[in-house]
């Protein structure tokens, strides 16, 4: 039996970071049954040929160079009160701490015809060498589910290599949890100019066929079909498969082992306090595995981010080491592409901020330099604000150049409570390449409009 002092069961972002913490302070082991941890952000760029695949694979020196110990098995059964670990290779472990950052893992929905063979999600390494695979042997069609940013990403880089490809999703429109439908009109026009067939207030009622979809039946009585011919049905192979359904849909929590334990579980994963440790003595989780909480709030809400797992992580790894740090929730930061747009967005949408607060809403819209300048691009910006507290609860931002560095400020601005005033008296920065004129800012001037509307 072999004794390790702190063990983290998965190798993504959240165990990467505790190894990286905690270096050579204490012994960490990392137990991980993927060949490599991966980039998924990435994923779509390598399918697309933007990069090779190769560059969405993480080394495994990334483990190794922080002085961690990267041990390749699968966790089968975790004895809590023994401290025991027993693996795939009947390998027995134990543990004086206990890190639980196992991830989560794409939905999909049991509806008619989910099992037949040309039906998958898209999450994984075998995943992107299936498709990219596919794509490379003729793949003619596809029918994407789910047109958050993931399903988005996927879309473009499936519709970029002349598959005809479909994008289907229940919601009036796209990037429903990212921002409001009146920040993303003009992206939705383009991604459908850009070729893609989007579908939208509809929902996949059944998929059709014998070992393959053959047809992918809608709600609205529509019917997308993905290949006539019944004889390619009889080898399932990337030459003969001619369509493919993906759903990108949501993801659940990987807790399946511990189903049977004391370890304290909801419908969104291990239930944990803001010092990521779990109801059972010496054992923490991190990550997409988790439930936790809104920083806006306190409601439980998801946040399944790499952006949220790493701060998690460090949380853990500093308290290890012996301080008393806290996590203050999600606030769900997020950004994507559609074509020449980038957009963003942070905390509530108006829709969902609606539920909880009343709230009042400023935009504030201007070119990404100085509008002399060549190359100026326009930025919209939209805020959110509570009007008992004036404090900011979300924030949207759709522009022809990147704009993660100005979701990032908003979210500041939600994350410790700064309010209308507040940022009405914004310092900032300005240069003919990079600003508006100095006359005003994107921020102040939304912020300076809801103040107006307050009053």
């Amino acid at each position: 039996m072999k004794k390790q002092n702190i063990v983290v069961i998965g190798g993504g972002p959240a165990a990467i970071t505790i190894a990286k913490t905690i270096q050579d302070k204490m012994n960490v082991s990392i137990i991980r049954p993927e060949d490599h941890s991966m980039i998924y952000c990435a994923m779509p760029y390598a399918i697309e040929k933007l990069l090779p695949l190769e560059k969405t694979l993480k080394k495994d020196a990334i483990v190794s160079d922080a002085k961690a110990k990267l041990i390749r098995d699968k966790v089968v059964s975790v004895d809590f009160e023994n401290k025991t670990i027993k693996t795939e290779k009947d390998t027995t472990l134990t543990y004086d701490k206990l890190v639980i950052a196992t991830g989560a893992t794409p939905v999909l929905p049991p509806i008619k015809g989910h099992k037949l063979g040309n039906v998958m999600t898209f999450k994984t390494e075998d995943d992107l060498k299936r498709i990219i695979d596919l794509v490379d042997n003729g793949l003619q069609k596809a029918v994407v589910v789910g047109a958050g940013a993931i399903g988005i990403e996927l879309a473009q880089a499936l519709n970029e290599r002349k598959v005809e490809t479909h994008l289907v999703d229940m919601t009036d429109s796209i990037l429903p949890n990212m921002v409001d439908k009146d920040m993303v009109q003009n992206a939705q026009k383009a991604l459908i100019g850009s070729g893609i067939n989007l579908h939208l207030q509809s929902k996949v009622e059944e998929l059709k066929g014998s070992k393959v979809v053959k047809s992918v039946v809608l709600g609205n009585e529509k019917t997308i079909n993905l290949d006539s011919n019944d004889n390619r049905s009889t080898d399932l192979n990337a030459k003969n498969i001619t369509g493919i359904v993906v759903f990108a849909v949501g993801m659940r929590p990987t807790v399946e082992i511990f189903e049977d334990t004391e370890l304290e579980m909801a419908r969104d994963g291990i239930i944990v306090n803001e010092k990521m440790e779990t109801n059972i003595p010496d054992v923490y989780a991190v990550g997409d595995c988790c439930q936790f909480t809104s920083g806006i709030n306190g409601e439980v809400i998801s946040g399944k981010l790499a952006t949220n797992a790493v701060p998690m992580g460090r949380v853990v790894a500093f308290n290890l080491l012996g301080q008393n740090r806290k996590y203050t929730g999600f606030f769900n930061g997020t950004a994507t592409k559609i074509t020449d747009f980038f957009i963003s967005g942070s905390g509530f949408s108006e829709t969902y901020a609606k539920k909880y607060f009343d709230i009042e809403v400023g935009y504030a819209e201007f070119t990404t330099a100085f509008p002399i300048m060549p190359g100026a691009k326009k930025v919209r910006l939209k805020l959110i604000a509570d009007k008992k507290t004036h404090k900011i609860v979300g924030g949207q931002i759709i522009s022809g150049e990147p704009v993660a560095d100005k979701v990032d400020q908003i979210t500041m601005a939600i994350q410790f409570g700064i309010t209308v005033e507040q940022l009405t008296i914004f310092s900032y920065s300005s240069q003919p390449y990079q600003s508006f004129y100095p006359a005003h800012n994107l921020i102040v001037k939304a912020a300076e409009e809801i103040l107006k509307k307050l009053k």
